[in-house]
C-alpha cells in the first residue's frame, strides 16, 4: 500500500526518482519514504531421532500447510531473541541459537519483500504445542517431509541436514563398531581397498620381514610360501570383518598358521612380530591413497585403525594357540618315542 500523505508535515506524497530508484517523497519537506523488507526469524528445531519440529498453519497465507516456527521480529529484539519468542509462542517450547543456517530474501503474498532468517534452536525447556498461530504441530523424518508452505523453511533444513552430515555419520559409524554390528561404517571403503590390493601390501609386507631383525626366520622361507599365506589372509580381510571379527573361520585360520610355523621352527615372538608389521603395512597402504581433511576423514582413520587392531587381536590370540597346540602335539611324540 502506497503513503498517500507525508507522516510528518500532512503533504500529499509524489513519487519521483532519488538515488536511482522510484521512492515515495513528501512534496512538501521532501522527507523520503523508503520501503525496507520485513525481517523474519524461524527456527529449524532437531529432537534427539532427527526429525524436524513443524507446525501447521491455522492462518492465511498457505494455511493447513506445514513450516518451521516462524514470525516477525518485533521492534526492540534482536533476530535471534525474535526466533526464540516465536518457537514458544507457536510451538511451546524454549531453546537457545547453536547456529546460523540461512538468510535469504523471499516475497510472500500479501507481504511483500521479507528477509527469512533461519537459525538452528536446540531446546532448552517447555512442552511442544500449538500456539495460536498454529493448527497442530509434530516433528518429521528430516526425509519424509510434509507438504511445506515456504520454499525457504526447505532450504533451511537442508542447510542444517549439511551442517550435521559428518558429525552424525561419526555417531552412526561408532556405534555400529561399539555394537559389532554389520551395518555400514565410514571405513568401509577403506577395508575393501585393503582386500582388492592384498598382493601390493603382501609384496611391501614381504621385503621388510625378509629383512628385518626381528623375523630371522623368514629369510630362510621361500617367498612364495609366505606371499601365499598372507595374500590368502588379506584377501579375506574384508569378509571376516563382515562377518563378525569373533568368527570361528578367523580362529582356525591362525591357529593353522601358528601351528605351522611351529612346525616350521619359527620363535613365537617372531610370528607375533610379523602380524605386527603386517598390520602396519595394511594402514600404510591405506593412508597413502587417501586425501585426509578435516573430522570426517580423520575419525574414518581411526576408525579403520581400531578395526584393524581388533581383527589382529583375534589373530594373535588364534596364532598363539595354535602355536602351542603344535608344541603340545611335538611334545607328546617326542614323549611317545622315548617310552
Amino acid at each position: 500500500m502506497k503513503a498517500r500523505y507525508c507522516s510528518q508535515c500532512g503533504h500529499a506524497v509524489t513519487t519521483r526518482e532519488v538515488a536511482g530508484r522510484a521512492r515515495e517523497v513528501c512534496a512538501q519537506c521532501g522527507t523520503v519514504f523508503y520501503r525496507n523488507p520485513l525481517p523474519v526469524a524461524a527456527s529449524v528445531v532437531l529432537d534427539p531421532r532427527r526429525r524436524v519440529l513443524l507446525i501447521q498453519r491455522k492462518h492465511p497465507p498457505r494455511r493447513g500447510l506445514w513450516c518451521l516456527p516462524m514470525g516477525f521480529a518485533e521492534l526492540g529484539e534482536t533476530i535471534v531473541h525474535a526466533a526464540r519468542r516465536e518457537l514458544a509462542e507457536e510451538a511451546g517450547i524454549q531453546g537457545r541459537a547453536t547456529r546460523l543456517l540461512t538468510a535469504e530474501s523471499v516475497k510472500i503474498k500479501p507481504y511483500g519483500d521479507l528477509l527469512v532468517i533461519s537459525f538452528e534452536i536446540e531446546k532448552t525447556g517447555g512442552i511442544e504445542a500449538a500456539g495460536d498461530d498454529a493448527r497442530d504441530w509434530a516433528y518429521f523424518p528430516l526425509d519424509a517431509l510434509p507438504r511445506m508452505a515456504f520454499a525457504a523453511n526447505q532450504r533451511a533444513i537442508r542447510q542444517c541436514v549439511r551442517a550435521h552430515r559428518e558429525p552424525w555419520a561419526i555417531q552412526d559409524s561408532f556405534q555400529h563398531m561399539q555394537q559389532q554390528t554389520h551395518e555400514a561404517m565410514l571405513s568401509d571403503s577403506l577395508v575393501r581397498l585393503i582386500s582388492r590390493h592384498a598382493r601390493a601390501i603382501c609384496d611391501a609386507w614381504l621385503r621388510e620381514v625378509r629383512s628385518h631383525p626381528a623375523t630371522p626366520s623368514y629369510a630362510r622361507v621361500a617367498p612364495s610360501s609366505l606371499r601365499t599365506r598372507a595374500v590368502q589372509a588379506l584377501s579375506q580381510f574384508s569378509g571376516w570383518l563382515a562377518n563378525g571379527e569373533e568368527g570361528d573361520e578367523i580362529g582356525r585360520f591362525y591357529r593353522a598358521l601358528g601351528a605351522e610355523r611351529r612346525r616350521l621352527g619359527f620363535a613365537l615372538n617372531e610370528v607375533l612380530r610379523s602380524l605386527g608389521l603386517l598390520r602396519r603395512h595394511m594402514l600404510r597402504y591405506a593412508l597413502d591413497r587417501g586425501v585426509w581433511h578435516g573430522a570426517l576423514d580423520a575419525y574414518t582413520v581411526v576408525e579403520l585403525d581400531h578395526r584393524i587392531i581388533g581383527f589382529f587381536d583375534q589373530a594373535v590370540y588364534h596364532v598363539a594357540l595354535g602355536y602351542e597346540e603344535a608344541e603340545k602335539d611335538r611334545a607328546s611324540r617326542s614323549r611317545m618315542r622315548t617310552a
